[in-house]
């Protein structure tokens, strides 16, 4: 497969403080990379490096095979890369649909017919088509998670970052969400997956990457990383053998 993404040997700093560590990490077309690691490892970073909301000290940023490091969001966004957050932050006095549209016109550049059609597409495939009209900063958690994820999917990503989207939900709510996310998977999108609830990126990955201190530990197989005794020891709170 074609790698989209990679990040090459890339390195974050604040001050003193290391948060990404000469991180080298990729992904190909079509596939769903989970990332795990405990609090403070750096995930929320490297997608911030990604996304372009900070800019990397050192290294590089790869997509679709050009050098994106020095592309600001915005840039970003309209050549495919969406993301969601980990704590949704709809418009709140807009309805449903107007914060979808804003997505649709605002990050992937539609006129406001074309961005119309998208925004019905995504809200029918996120389950929202229903509460188009209702005030976004009324929804529930469920649907302000899933209005996140609509509203990253109209600008048309072609790699969708998703951090921590199912934290809050109930397990029936996160199965709700399983679903909605192989359906976009179905299409083609490639997926970054910064996720706690272990098994729900267990259901959706083809990969895991696990990082810690900014660094990557291990990556491959989910089956095998997660039987790997370093990640137990790091992540699991399993000392190893």
């Amino acid at each position: 497969m074609t790698t989209l993404l990679a990040l090459d040997g890339v390195s974050k700093s604040y001050g003193s403080l290391t948060v990404i560590d000469n991180l080298t990490i990729g992904i190909a077309d079509g596939e769903a990379l989970g990332i795990i690691g405990p609090n403070g490892a750096g995930k929320t970073t490297m997608f911030n490096l990604i996304s372009g909301s900070v800019a990397p000290g050192s290294g590089r940023v790869h997509f679709r095979g050009e050098n994106i490091s020095g592309w600001d969001s915005a840039r970003r966004c309209r050549a495919g890369i969406g993301r969601t957050y980990q704590v949704p932050h709809p418009f709140g006095r807009m309805t449903v649909f107007e914060n979808v549209l804003v997505g649709a016109t605002f990050g992937a550049g539609h006129s406001e017919r074309a961005g119309t059609e998208r925004a019905l597409d995504v809200l029918d495939r996120t389950g929202l088509a229903a509460k188009a009209d209702r005030l976004a900063g009324a929804l529930p958690l469920l649907d302000r998670k899933r209005l996140e994820l609509a509203r990253a999917l109209a600008t048309e990503p072609k790699l969708l970052l998703l951090d921590e989207i199912a934290g809050g939900l109930t397990e029936h709510e996160v199965q709700e969400l399983i679903a909605i996310i192989r359906g976009i998977m179905a299409g083609g999108i490639a997926i970054i997956w910064i996720e706690h609830i272990v098994h729900a990126l267990l259901a959706v990955v083809n990969r895991i990457a696990v990082i810690n201190f900014g660094k990557l530990l291990a990556a491959g197989n989910p089956d095998d990383v997660m039987a790997n005794a370093e990640v137990r020891d790091v992540y699991l709170g399993v000392e190893a053998a």
